[in-house]
């Protein structure tokens, strides 16, 4: 589909850019500025706008979380038609074929997201219009959130937490020292299904709890000796810990299959803060609620907000459950905003 690929190694993040050559009616350039109209409708900080509006002029911002989701076909038809941008930042917004040819002056489209499924990329290279991305921009973010995760639930910290908040810690310490005492990850053997940043940053990280690291990713070689590379039926059979970080591909699909969950040890518990769709949900369901293997941690579902089946997965004891948050913080903006204006920056040789 891509032409083009340039490597940005930094925390490995990726930009794939339709080969492209710039129209000829870019706009006039003056003073080291493109003069061009520029939608922004995902969150972007503040340091970002004014670089956007110091290189191009003319910036209508419009985010997403003023309405709390994305805009409308019809809402971002209107939009276009009075704006008529000559780029478009976006994050949750369908930018479809229609979208793309109906806006005769689109230039760039980019998309603050891990990878651009909002974006008909055919219909890009079709125009010949640069699609930027943001591969990335939360894996600081969903890294500490995992590590966090996989601590309150061998500690057993929600628990405790809502005991003690309850008015339940009548007696001396020691009963409550035993109701809640946990595990460490001291250790622990921790497999990742797919190693990019996220795995990569969170491997770090789970290094220094004195963690052993496995891996299986076919597209990723790592020269370090504490890390090794190993098949997928190793993660699955020798793995206290199995976390997946897979996108959605037609070669992931169901990737976390029944036969591979099978394999997992009794004691071990299974991560996925990617997405559901690369995961057997249902065999996932049964071997929790069999107690085949000890829990699971989940920050995606199938359908979100979760419908009658994942409350299934959600309700059970032996899982941790959070509304895919692992990606919330603050600091995720700014991260999603420099990596697009750098990637613009180049492209328009600023």
């Amino acid at each position: 589909m891509f032409d083009k690929l340039i490597d940005i190694r930094d925390m490995r993040w990726y930009t794939l850019i339709s080969k492209c050559t710039k129209n000829e009616h870019l706009s006039i350039i003056f003073k080291g500025c493109v003069c061009l109209r520029i939608l922004v409708t995902s969150e972007y900080s503040k340091k970002g706008l004014d670089k956007l509006k110091e290189w191009f002029g003319e910036i209508e911002y419009i985010p997403w979380t003023e309405k709390g989701k994305a805009l409308s076909k019809a809402e971002l038809m209107e939009i276009l038609s009075k704006f008529s941008p000559d780029g478009i930042i976006t994050e949750l917004d369908n930018i479809s074929a229609e979208v793309i040819d109906k806006n005769e002056n689109l230039k760039f489209i980019g998309d603050c997201r891990g990878t651009p499924s909002n974006i008909d990329l055919n219909a890009a290279k079709n125009r010949n219009i640069p699609v930027f991305y943001t591969p990335g921009r939360n894996a600081q973010a969903v890294s500490e959130l995992l590590v966090g995760m996989l601590i309150a639930f061998y500690r057993n910290l929600i628990d405790a937490a809502k005991w003690t908040k309850g008015g339940n810690w009548i007696d001396p310490p020691p009963k409550s020292y035993y109701m809640y005492q946990g595990n460490e990850l001291y250790g622990k053997t921790v497999g990742f299904v797919g190693f990019g940043a996220i795995g990569q940053i969170t491997a770090k990280m789970l290094r220094g709890f004195g963690c052993e690291i496995l891996y299986y990713d076919p597209f990723v070689t790592i020269d370090d000796k504490n890390i090794k590379s190993v098949t997928i039926d190793e993660i699955f059979k020798h793995s206290d810990i199995v976390t997946v970080h897979l996108p959605v591909l037609d070669t992931t699909k169901g990737m976390v299959s029944k036969e591979l969950i099978s394999k997992m040890k009794s004691s071990a518990i299974i991560v996925n803060t990617a997405r559901m769709a690369v995961m057997d949900s249902e065999a996932l369901y049964e071997a929790l609620k069999n107690k085949n293997i000890r829990g699971a941690i989940i920050d995606v579902f199938n359908h979100e907000p979760p419908d009658a089946n994942d409350f299934r997965i959600i309700e059970l004891e032996n899982v941790l459950a959070t509304p895919h948050i692992c990606g919330a913080t603050f600091e995720v903006v700014d991260h999603q905003s420099d990596i697009i204006n750098n990637q613009i920056k180049d492209y328009f040789k600023l």
